[in-house]
Order: C-alpha cells, then sequence, then structure tokens
C-alpha cells in the first residue's frame, strides 16, 4: 500500500516519526510530503530514517521532479493521509488551492484523502473551520478525529490529533482504501455497544463504574477496518466518536437495550463491548438527596442483560462474551460461557493496574472445546487480533452450517474498559 503522507505545521508534527513507524507495521510505503511549517517542528532527517524514502516538500524541485513528479507522485498514492492537518491547511484545501507540493498533490490525486486535524479547541469549534470541515467530508475527504484532552498550550479541549496507531489503523484498512472486499467482514453490519452505563440516584448523582470505552472504540474501528458496515451505541466516555461510523449515543442500561434491540434485526454482527450495569436504583428521587440521616439505604434492583437478551434470540446469533475478573478468571469465564449460552467469550483480569483506564490488556478467548491467549498489547491493536479471531470463527461456523449465524458479537468492556 503506497500512501502519501502530508504533514502541516502543528506541535502534533513531532508524532509524525510514531506514524510512520506504524504504517510501515502495517506494510505500508510511506513518501512524505512536508509544508515549510512544518519544518520548524519535525527534521527532515528524522523523517527520512524512519521512512526510508527521500522528503518532498519543494513543488519546484528540479532533481526530485525529474525522478518523480508531483503528477506521478499522485498517481502512486493508494491513499493521501495528512496528518496534522493545521486549520490553515484545511481551508486552503477546502478552497481548492495547489500553492505547494502538498495542495498540488491533494488537487491532481484519485485516491482517497484522510485528514488528521490538530490545533486548539477554540480553533477547532471555530465556525470558519467547522464550515471547511463540513466542505471537505462532502467531497468524500475522511476527517479522522480529532481528540479531547490536554493541549500543547496548556487548555483541554477537542482539538488533539488522534493517535498514530488508530490512524495508521484506519488508512490502511481494506474499506479506507476501497478494497472493502478483501476485509474479512466485508458484507456485514456490525452493532457495538462500547462505554460505561450511568444509572441516576438523583439529578445530580449517579451509579457507574470505571469503564473508559476505549476496547469498545478500538473493536468498532477493527471492524470497520475488516470492511463491515458499523453502529456504535455508546455510553458516555471521553472519546471522539469514530468519524466514518454511525453513532448513537445513551446514557442508561434501559437507553442502551433499547438502542440495541432497535436495530439488532438489521446487523449481521453485534459487538457488546459496554460495561454495562448489573444493578440500578429502584428509584430515582427527582430533587437532590440532601445530607441529612448519618446512614442511607439505596435500593438496587437488576438491569436489563443486554448479552443475556441477544444470544437468547430465536435464531439466536453467534454470540461472543466478555468476562472482567479479579480473581479465577478462566473457571468465571467458562461458566459465563456456559449459563448465557455463549458461543465464545473474551476474559481477561481487571483490578489495580490492570484492565481499566489503560491503553494495554492482555486477553484469552474461549469457545467451547478451545481458547487462544493474546499476550498484553496495546488495545488498538488487540482489537484487529480479536476481531480476526471472530471472523475466524464465524467463517468456520459458517462453513459447517452447525454454529448459529453471525449477528452478534459481543464484549463487555468493563472486562477491559
Amino acid at each position: 500500500m503506497n500512501i502519501v503522507l502530508g504533514i502541516s505545521g502543528g506541535i502534533a508534527a513531532y508524532k509524525t516519526p510514531e506514524l510512520v513507524r506504524r504504517l510501515k507495521e502495517r506494510g505500508a510505503d510511506v513518501q512524505i510530503v512536508m509544508t515549510a511549517s512544518a519544518e520548524e517542528f519535525v527534521t527532515e532527517t528524522a523523517l527520512q530514517a524512519v521512512s526510508g524514502r527521500p522528503i518532498r516538500s519543494n513543488l519546484w524541485d528540479k532533481e526530485a521532479e525529474a525522478s518523480m513528479s508531483h503528477i506521478e507522485l499522485a498517481r502512486w498514492a493508494d491513499v493521501v493521509l495528512i496528518a496534522p492537518a493545521t486549520a490553515e491547511l484545511m481551508s486552503r484545501l477546502a478552497g481548492g488551492s495547489a500553492g505547494d507540493l502538498l495542495t498540488t498533490l491533494c488537487l491532481a490525486t484519485e485516491a482517497p484523502i484522510a485528514v488528521a486535524p490538530a490545533m486548539n479547541h477554540v480553533m477547532w469549534s471555530n465556525a470558519a473551520v467547522q464550515d471547511n470541515r463540513q466542505t471537505l467530508e462532502d467531497r468524500g475527504f475522511t476527517i479522522i478525529g480529532p481528540d479531547s484532552g490536554d493541549q500543547a498550550c496548556g487548555e483541554t479541549g477537542a482539538g488533539r490529533m488522534t493517535e498514530p496507531d488508530q490512524i495508521a489503523a484506519i488508512v490502511c484498512s481494506p474499506r479506507f482504501a476501497g478494497r472493502a472486499a478483501a476485509g474479512r467482514l466485508a458484507g456485514k453490519t456490525v452493532l457495538i455497544t462500547a462505554g460505561p452505563t450511568r444509572e441516576p440516584i438523583d439529578p445530580v448523582r449517579y451509579i457507574t463504574n470505571r469503564s473508559s470505552g476505549k476496547m469498545g472504540y478500538a473493536m468498532a474501528r477493527a471492524a470497520a477496518a475488516e470492511g463491515a458496515e458499523v453502529i456504535l451505541v455508546s455510553g458516555p466516555v471521553a472519546l471522539s466518536p469514530p468519524s466514518d461510523i454511525e453513532t448513537v449515543n445513551v446514557e442508561t442500561a434501559e437507553e442502551m437495550y433499547a438502542a440495541t434491540h432497535e436495530r439488532i434485526a438489521e446487523v449481521d454482527i453485534f459487538i457488546g463491548a459496554a460495561a454495562v450495569a448489573d444493578y440500578r436504583p429502584a428509584t430515582r428521587s427527582e430533587q437532590k438527596i440532601k445530607k441529612s440521616a448519618e446512614h442511607m439505604t439505596i435500593e438496587l434492583v437488576r438491569a436489563k442483560d443486554i448479552l443475556a437478551s441477544v444470544a437468547a434470540l430465536d435464531p439466536a446469533p453467534f454470540t461472543v462474551g466478555f468476562a472482567a475478573e479479579t480473581e479465577n478468571l478462566r473457571e468465571y469465564a467458562l461458566s459465563k460461557l456456559e449459563k448465557k449460552r455463549l458461543d465464545m467469550i473474551i476474559a481477561n483480569q481487571v483490578g489495580r493496574n490492570q484492565g481499566f483506564d489503560l491503553d494495554d490488556n492482555t486477553v484469552c478467548v474461549y469457545w467451547p472445546g478451545e481458547h487462544r491467549a493474546f499476550p498484553t498489547a496495546q488495545k488498538t491493536e488487540l482489537a484487529h487480533d480479536l476481531v480476526a479471531v471472530i471472523a475466524e470463527r464465524y467463517e468456520a461456523a459458517r462453513g459447517t452450517g452447525t454454529e448459529p449465524s453471525l449477528s452478534v458479537i459481543s464484549l463487555k468492556d468493563k472486562t477491559r474498559a
């Protein structure tokens, strides 16, 4: 896969050597094109070392044009990726500018173009920037991110460039590169639940858990990378919704149950990666509960079990669950596999410095009579491995006709948050 990586002049350019490494890990050949401003943030020497190619930056470079003209480079690319993309560059792209090598390439190429914005959160929310974003999306550009969080300026908000591994996973996916037919889940519709639920006690308090939603979101991107159409039903998380995935936002277990069953008939795969509350308050106070008595008792009742309800459908879809345990991991995982009549379960240990709130995890996958262990890895990478196993087991089930069809994959994100 040939990728032209355009780098514009934002502080996030310091992440581009890592982005190049992640792209090359996925088998890509990367040609870097820098704007003049980008050279203020990252050196050509570093980028050439990781890419293994001379860096292009000057539209009027006679030596470079003699070996590979800008038109030839535009035709060479399977994908053009711009990361980071500043507000100024997005403006020039929206206006059809061809004032430098990078913008000229974007006009001359027929390859898909992805843009990973990176800027101050106030700049990102500016109406002019959002108009340019909408213009680019309307023209078929893929906008990746941005994410929310701490920024180099010391402020916090939406505007951080999406992490290199996530960008690489998106642009190297069969679906993005126009090769969806090659994906192992091509032609399938996947519904994924992710994140925690919040069960209200009163207008200002609720019961929740430590799920961050990172695993569920990674699974959504991995399924899309394998050619699937993905619907993401998300609890409240501090993550930016994937730009190319339909996202339905919910808060409570009841809302997630309803959203899941509202769409389940139209999907082939359901990934329930949410940490759905097991219990909810029996009643909700309409007013803030005041601190008065020394003790207070809250009655809890069981919340609806989304995983069990999907596994019990007739016909039952191929169903995968998650088991997040603090002890006896294998025993509890196998018990859940049997009791809920699942086709597969993904188990991981949780607790202090394990599973929750982290970017990496370690899991073991069980299905009747077999299992497969995965070493510690980034959740974004692990998601691709898990989707590959699920696709493999699905193909085995569909090939023999002895197992249910794959309409549901359920991953309980409280196992890994």
